[in-house]
């Protein structure tokens, strides 16, 4: 299957649609031309208008699959993920980087492993304080009744710190 991203007037994803690989173009089925604008004009013609561009399920294209609201940078030819935090930026490669590099300390040390570090960003405690922004909970430390985690840990550059 082929699938295909309408775009809105800014190029923002509005859905992405799923075509058969038999449907004939001039140059022949749509599943033997990936990112061929037969197959973009064919959407154009059954959809009744619109701006559409290919997408790869596989990310073997364009960088990666669209879905609503991703941005389909013209110049790159690729799909950019939404801006997941606002103080994220994008880099050269289409990647929204933290502001604070991902932490180094994922797990117990030991191997295998008897518990991780369930990592995430929390734009609220970074905007109150530019040096903190990831937090994790242990994934064997249940609360009462179980998840989530009692004891949340702070990044501070070099080691978890419990709050």
């Amino acid at each position: 299957m082929a699938h295909f991203a309408e775009l809105d007037e800014n190029n923002i994803v509005k859905r992405v649609v799923v075509v058969g690989n038999d449907v004939s173009t001039a140059a022949g089925p749509l599943g033997e031309n990936d990112m061929h604008v037969d197959g973009e004009t064919w959407c154009q013609k059954f959809f009744k208008g619109g701006t559409w561009k290919q997408t790869s399920y596989n990310h073997n294209f364009r960088k990666q699959y669209a879905g609503p609201g991703y941005i389909y940078d013209v110049e790159k030819d690729k799909f950019i993920e939404p801006q997941p935090h606002a103080s994220w930026t994008l880099d050269a490669d289409g990647d929204w980087q933290a502001p604070i590099t991902y932490p180094t300390i994922i797990d117990d040390g030991v191997d295998p492993s008897v518990w991780q570090y369930s990592i995430v960003w929390n734009e609220t405690k970074y905007q109150a304080d530019n040096n903190t922004g990831w937090e994790a909970r242990k994934t064997n430390d249940d609360a009462a009744g179980g998840y989530p985690a009692k004891t949340v840990y702070n990044w501070n550059g070099t080691a978890w710190i419990a709050e």
